[in-house]
């Protein structure tokens, strides 16, 4: 009667324990990951600037550009 029973402890023991040390590592890591994954999410706008913000800052360039082509144009003319 002892000998199966000491079979199966070392079956869990061998078998079962490793596999779930395995998956708790793994779902430790996954979690590491999405915590990761969100802080890049969040860094991302803050590095990068939009499409719209890039068109109105460099309108804004070209316009202040032809104000200054204007005044060189007058003090040439003069």
């Amino acid at each position: 009667m002892d000998n199966p029973i000491i079979l199966w402890n070392a079956f869990i023991t061998l078998v079962y324990v490793p596999i779930i040390y395995s998956i708790k590592t793994n779902t430790s890591n996954i979690q590491r990951l999405e915590i990761l994954i969100n802080k890049t999410r969040e860094e991302i706008p803050s590095r990068y600037v939009t499409k719209q913000d890039l068109q109105n800052n460099m309108q804004r360039i070209f316009d202040s550009l032809d104000k200054l082509d204007e005044k060189i144009d007058k003090l040439i003319g003069s």
